[in-house]
């Protein structure tokens, strides 16, 4: 019962960021792009720490063997990759970019749909095996929706919704994250080891976010100032996962 309580709770937390990206309507094109650039960094620093800090090693704790542990690991990395390729889904995190022009809204609310469901059943397996770890995956997946959901809003509004439906479909999208969560409770529930194996599956997850759509993005800057300030958001995003070990 605790772990349907706080996932769903999670859930809702990460769907109530879907409704962010109307923030960006009153700022300045720049002010987007300058804010959201140090959101990316603090995310990828977060997506990584929850999956060094935690992910990882409670999967390696586990009684299933290294080699298991490493396949699984790569199999999240190839189920993210093979998303990107079939729903032509790409993560906008900086709201200029141009890559998500191009495809129609409905694709673009289709690959967001599958992507909240993806999260949904990481938070549900997460919280199966522990609060502590539940509540660093939720917080690692909050990071990175922050600036998504800046950038997809924009994508929305740009392919010909109005403000109010833009809104009202990306948190229709934001829904499936509560299918997620139920098929990962419910699955956790009559399989015994359903989280052990979803564990390293959702680390390799957040590392291909981190390392393949994420940090290509903070490339485009390479200014000294910025590139140092890029760091240390990055740090701190490692820093919140290590500081989450005091709740274990």
């Amino acid at each position: 019962m605790q772990a349907i309580i706080y996932s769903f709770l999670g859930v809702s937390i990460v769907s109530v960021i879907s409704l962010v990206g109307v923030v960006g309507l009153s700022l300045k094109k720049e002010t987007i792009r300058k804010t959201t650039l140090f959101l990316v960094s603090f995310a990828v620093g977060g997506l990584f720490g929850d999956a060094f800090i935690h992910l990882l090693p409670e999967a390696f704790k586990s009684e299933m063997a290294s080699l298991t542990v490493s396949l699984c690991i790569f199999l999240g990395v190839l189920i993210f990759f093979i998303l990107e390729k079939f729903l032509r889904w790409r993560h906008c995190h900086i709201a200029d970019c141009k890559d998500h022009l191009n495809p129609i809204v409905t694709m673009n609310l289709v690959g967001d749909a599958t992507h909240n469901l993806i999260d949904g059943m990481l938070i549900g397996a997460s919280f199966l095996v522990s609060v502590p770890l539940g509540v660093a995956s939720t917080l690692a997946i909050v990071f990175h929706e922050i600036p998504q959901e800046i950038g997809e809003f924009g994508v929305l509004i740009h392919g010909g919704l109005s403000v109010k439906k833009a809104l009202f479909f990306n948190f229709l999208s934001a829904m499936t994250a509560f299918l997620g969560a139920g098929i990962s409770l419910l699955l956790g529930s009559n399989m015994k080891e359903y989280s052990t194996v979803f564990l390293p599956i959702t680390a390799g997850g957040f590392l291909y976010i981190a390392g393949s759509d994420l940090i290509p993005e903070l490339h485009h800057e390479v200014k000294i100032w910025t590139s140092l300030l890029q760091l240390v958001f990055m740090m701190m995003g490692v820093g919140v996962m290590a500081l989450l070990l005091l709740l274990e």
